[in-house]
Order: structure tokens, then sequence, then C-alpha cells
């Protein structure tokens, strides 16, 4: 529809209609209530709305329910005659069963194209919240990083940050005088909390070709946006790393995107399910760049929308951005739960119909207290709502459908195959066995040296042939040390910690870059 995104409406004790206004999308919005409530169908509807009016979304399935925005929905389904009967009471004179444009990304590469991102892009803030080190441990990360700047080496894998950390755990005195203190122990913590990252799959997430953010904000030859839904349920068993690939995700769009000041409509509308995991002991540190990403990446045309239980999940200073709200119930157990609902009823512009409190408790599955943004971006009423049903399948898809989507999708077999260009494993082996080969031509030089001394202190004359027969000796017996030397450090280059390197070697592994 012209004038926005119809979300509900109902009879005299619910408002008329209630419209999200493009205008104003992307100033945020909270999608909250507990569980079993009916967030998702509300996620999905908007998730349709936003499409039809040529707006790309990006979501999270976290419990595998919104596939179904691939297939239309049915007149054989068990709940299709309360969709109808609810869009006739709503006013919803249009309503039909369609489907939608859909492409799945999946991290770990089972039910989505695969979808990376290398180190260097993540950087070293989100990468140490990822793997929970100490700031002790996280200024080495940056240590690490700072040095991978400075003698351009790309960092893309987890394979290239282990064999960096080798070698800055190798070189801890003379980076300790430049960089402040670097501990042997906080390299092995970091390189153990590396292995722990990877048996979790973030060895996925991590290469090339890397997400090219183009491809989430595509708009389909129909004119509608493209909905990119992150198959998420397994990624949930590692939280941290869901919310951090998140976070990362909105970071880079903040970034990347040009400013378009005051656009008609989003340029992509994000979703961030499971909101809490975000703010869960995060640092403030953190939480002050998610606030500040908030504030202004609405000004490069993205709207971001929170989806968890409860209000409080989001800190005061993030949910105050956050102008289009839709509240499903809250339950009040407890002196605690009574509090929150009162908190959260305390956020909405008061209607003298009913109580805020009351109708937040009270609203059953399906029903939301809902407040949109208003002409100026001045919040609307506090509304009850009967939310509309959705046009697309509600409920997962099969195996068969996800397989023909992915087969039609615009970038079908882009990231399929993984690409392990030079980085700076690479270059530190390429540089380790330079340093081996040099070593291995100083011995044999001081070894040649040697036997013409003891000859010529015999009185013989000397002759090359010893040293020949010296040489070949070597070579028959399996090499001599620089030989050695080379596969030892190559050996333990390509094991997972590889913290046993001779200091000798990679002492000097960044002369002459």
């Amino acid at each position: 529809m012209s004038d926005g995104i119809f979300i509900g409406g109902g009879g005299p004790e619910y408002s008329v209609a209630q419209r999200l206004s493009l205008k104003y999308a992307n100033r945020h919005g909270l999608i909250a209530g507990a569980t079993g409530t009916g967030k998702t169908v509300t996620l999905q509807i908007l998730a349709e709305g936003f499409s039809a009016a040529g707006v790309p979304v990006f979501l999270s399935d976290v419990k595998g329910d919104l596939s179904g925005l691939a297939e239309a929905g049915s007149e054989t389904f068990k709940l299709h005659g309360a969709f109808t009967s609810r869009a006739d009471k709503i006013g919803l004179t249009d309503y039909g069963y369609r489907a939608y444009p859909v492409t799945f990304w999946d991290l770990f590469g089972q039910d989505g194209h695969p979808v990376r991102t290398t180190l260097a892009e993540m950087g070293p803030l989100l990468l140490s919240r990822l793997m929970e080190l100490s700031e002790a441990q996280e200024g080495i990360m940056n240590i690490a990083f700072r040095v991978a700047d400075e003698e351009g080496m790309p960092l893309l894998d987890l394979k290239d940050l282990q064999a960096l950390l080798v070698w800055v755990g190798e070189n801890r005195d003379a980076l300790s005088l430049r960089y402040g203190n670097v501990s042997v122990q906080s390299v092995g913590a970091i390189q153990r909390q590396l292995m722990v990252l990877e048996n979790q799959g973030g060895a996925e997430l991590f290469g090339e070709p890397a997400l090219d953010l183009s491809d989430l904000m595509q708009i389909r030859a129909d004119g509608r946006g493209q909905i990119n839904i992150l198959e998420a349920s397994k990624l949930m068993g590692s939280p941290r790393l869901y919310a951090t690939f998140l976070l990362w995700l909105l970071s880079e769009l903040f970034e990347t995107l040009p400013e378009v000041g005051d656009p008609d409509k989003p340029k992509l509308v994000f979703f961030f399910d499971e909101a809490h995991l975000l703010f869960d002991d995060a640092p403030k540190a953190l939480v002050d760049k998610v606030e500040q990403v908030a504030r202004l990446i609405r000004s490069k045309g993205v709207g971001v929308y929170f989806i968890t239980q409860n209000p409080d999940d989001v800190p005061e200073d993030i949910l105050g951005q956050l102008g289009n709200r839709f509240q499903h119930a809250l339950r009040a157990f407890t002196a605690r739960d009574r509090k929150a609902l009162s908190r959260a009823a305390e956020t909405y512009r008061p209607n003298e119909r009913f109580s805020t409190v009351d109708a937040i408790r009270d609203v059953g599955v399906g029903e939301a207290v809902t407040s949109m943004l208003e002409d100026k971006g001045v919040p609307g009423i506090v509304e009850r709502t009967l939310i509309r049903p959705p046009s697309s399948k509600l409920g997962p898809i099969d195996d068969a459908g996800r397989r023909g989507a992915l087969a039609a999708s615009p970038v079908a077999g882009k990231y399929e195959t993984r690409i392990d260009r030079q980085s700076a494993y690479e270059m530190l082996a390429a540089r380790a066995e330079k340093a081996a080969a040099d070593a291995a031509k100083a011995e044999e030089a001081a070894e040649e040296k040697s036997v013409a001394e003891r000859e010529f202190n015999a009185g013989r004359r000397y002759s090359g042939s010893r040293v020949e027969r010296s040489s070949a000796q070597r070579k028959s017996t399996g090499g001599g040390f620089g030989e050695a030397i080379t596969g030892a450090l190559l050996k333990e280059l390509k094991g997972t910690t590889g913290r046993r390197i001779v200091r000798g070697i990679l002492g000097g592994l960044f002369k002459g870059r």
C-alpha cells in the first residue's frame, strides 16, 4: 500500500487500522513479547510488507519457521478459516496467498548459501568479544592486527591468525618494548580460544569469497525486495557466534553504505532476533558501539528492528531510539515481572481508552499493543491491534522447496566454492622457508671454511672434493640442520597452535617486505 505497511486493526475495542509508515520505517523498531504470543508472525507480515514495497529485508530464522516466506499459503491450511475471518474483521479486503522472493543463507553452508567474512573485516574488537578474551588478551589481539597491517599481511581465516600469533609469541620481547607487555601465557590463551571457536564452527565464518553486501540489497525483476533469511537454528548452539556475526553485519552496513539523508523508504530493513544475546555480559565499549550504529545507521537508509521477549533486554539508550513498537503479551507472575511490565508500559504514549499496563498483560496470541511513528516522527498513541494474517506459508517449507529456492537464487554458485589465496599464513611460511635456506647456506659455508682451515693447518693443499663428499654425505643421511629446521618449522605452522618455533629463524621474518 502506498501509505505504508498494513499491520492490523480490529473492532470497537481495537484500533481502526494500524500502518507502518515507510517514510519512518528506518527509525528502527521493537518486537517484544513472551514466548508463544505471536512475535514470529508479526516478523513475517512485516517482512512481507517491506518486500511488497520494494524494500530488501535481512532476518534470521531462529526456530526454522520463517522459511515459509518462500511459499504461498494454502486454503487447505487448518487456520485458513481463522485467517480469512480475521482479514474481514480488520478490513483487509485484498487478502490472498502469495510467495515472496527469498534467498537463504547459512554460516555452515548446509541449508543456504555460505556466508563468510574475513578476520580483517571483523576486526579485533568483535573478534575479542566472540572469543570472550580478557582485556590483556584483547590488547595482544590488537597488536597482532597492527603487525598484520604494517607488514601488509592479509588476515583472512583462522590459520592466518594462528600463524601470526606464533610469531607474536616468539617475538614478545621486541613487541613488548614497542606496544606494551606481551606474555606467552596470554598468547597461549588466545590460541586455545581459537581452537574452541574452530570446534564451534567458527572456521566456516572466516574466509573468502566474503559476503558482498550488495547481494543482500537486491530488488527482484517484479519490483519486490529480496528477503534474506539466515538459517540460525543450528547457529543458536553457539549464541555468541550468532550475536557477533549479526553485529558485524550491522557494523559493515553502517561503515559501507553511503549517506542517503531522509529517504521515502528504507534501503534495507534488518531484523535482529534474540536481541538479548547481543547485550548479555557485553562490555561497555561494545554497547556504546551498538548505540552509535543504531543512532547513525538510519541516515544510511537502514532500519533495525530488535526482537526479544522483554524490552528490558535492550539497553535504555538504544530502546529510546526504537520508534515503531509491536508489544505482544508480557506475563506478570512475579514482582519482578510486574515491574518489567510497568516499565514497558511507561515507554508508550498513553491512550485514554484503556490502561496500557492492562493491555500488555491481557492481549491474546496474534494481538499486540502497537505504536508507530506519525508525521514528523512523533510517536503514535498506543493502540490494541489484531495483527493481520500472513499471505505466505505459516511454518517451514520442505527440503525440496528449499533446494528449489537455492537453485533459483540470484547468487547461486557465487559463494559455494571457498577460495584460499595468499595471506598471512602463506607469507609467514614462505619467509620461514627463506630464513631456513639462508641458515643452511651459512652453515655450509662455515663448514667449508672450517675444512679449509684444518687442511691448511695440516700443510695439505685445499681441495673442494672433500667438501663435495661432505655435502653428498649430508644429503644421503637426511639433510643438514637447515633442512631439518625448515621441516620442523613448516610442520609447526601447519599445526593447530604452533607454539614451539625456533626464535633465531622467526626473529627476522619481517625483514625486507
